[in-house]
């Protein structure tokens, strides 16, 4: 078929919906696909119209769906979609969800956060990333600290200083050390997070990090925290997984769903003395940390590229199905 793929995250981003994008339309090349991937609908014909966001995507949606109404449209959820906008914005977000013939989620517990009658047309996809070639920790023996990394961009949907926080909580004695990667949403988290590496010896700031870099900084690190305060499925979750990265999260929807009801590393989101507690637990209960690491590695199964893809094909599938039933 041909497809396009709008996102609201423009070429040369390193925002998560780009990434995601980009990943699909590789992915659906490979399977014959061709693909194209914009920022902005003018109406142009194709066989099936994905759009990341239901509602930053909505006027696109909108357009699509009034020129094209017989082809197939497959809304693929975001957090922000789920757990703000379709109560902040119910008008564009829902009806972005009623007119799509198939809707994308990226946890298992989505079909939860959805109105009731979405759910039939809802696949879904666990977002994958490639088995990184150095295990988590094994850059680590060079230094005596106990590295945490914290990867994403710096946004109040993130809570991206609760690690941090939990940092000054810790004993004179830990070892904690908490790397934070990602860019400043603006020049207020910008100025919390300067502010907070200034005044916190434990945290330190990198900045938007090279996808290598990435990889080397989950290397060095003995765990990761996923502080969010919402989430639609965070694809750095998978990268952990497949990396044997044992990764403290807080209680979300997005987390869980992702992680399992069973995942032994959950905290109370927004608790510091909590998250505290747990990393606390982390670097001293040597077995804790053990059971985490064979418990995201048993998991790492679910993130493969392969069962991306097989999942991507499933949701145009099901498009394609109800569109031409929905045929006079």
């Amino acid at each position: 078929m041909d497809i396009i793929i709008i996102t609201p995250a423009a070429p040369g981003s390193k925002a998560g919906n780009r990434a995601t994008a980009e990943r699909w339309q590789a992915l659906l090349e490979q399977s014959g696909h061709q693909v194209s991937v914009i920022t902005e609908y003018k109406g142009e014909a194709c066989d099936l119209f994905l759009a990341l966001h239901a509602w930053r995507s909505h006027d696109a949606i909108r357009l699509f769906r009034e020129s094209w109404p017989g082809k197939p449209l497959v809304v693929a959820l975001t957090g922000t979609d789920i757990y703000r906008h379709q109560y902040k914005y119910p008008e564009q977000t829902l009806y972005s969800m009623q007119v799509a013939d198939a809707l994308i989620g990226l946890h298992a517990q989505v079909g939860d956060d959805i109105p009731e009658r979405f759910r039939d047309k809802l696949v879904t996809l666990f977002q994958s990333a490639d088995k990184p070639p150095e295990a988590p920790g094994a850059a680590a023996s060079a230094t005596s600290d106990f590295n945490v990394c914290v990867i994403g961009h710096l946004r109040s949907e993130k809570d991206s200083l609760r690690a941090a926080k939990a940092a000054r909580l810790m004993p004179t004695a830990s070892r904690i050390r908490v790397m934070c990667a990602g860019k400043a949403h603006d020049a207020h988290w910008e100025g919390l997070a300067t502010r907070e590496a200034d005044e916190n010896p434990r945290f330190h700031w990198l900045g938007e990090l090279e996808k290598a870099d990435v990889l080397q900084l989950m290397a060095t690190s003995q765990l990761l925290v996923m502080s969010s305060l919402m989430e639609g499925g965070a694809n750095v979750v998978s990268e952990a997984c497949r990396a044997g990265l044992p990764v403290v999260a807080s209680d979300i929807s997005g987390n869980i769903g992702l992680l399992g009801k069973d995942y032994g590393g959950y905290y109370p989101v927004g608790n510091t003395s909590a998250l505290a507690a747990v990393l606390t637990r982390a670097e001293t209960d040597s077995a804790f940390l053990v059971q985490l690491r064979e418990q995201v590695s048993q998991l790492a199964g679910k993130f493969t590229p392969e069962k991306e893809q097989e999942s991507l094909e499933q949701a145009l599938l099901l498009a394609v199905q109800r569109c031409s039933r929905n045929q006079p």
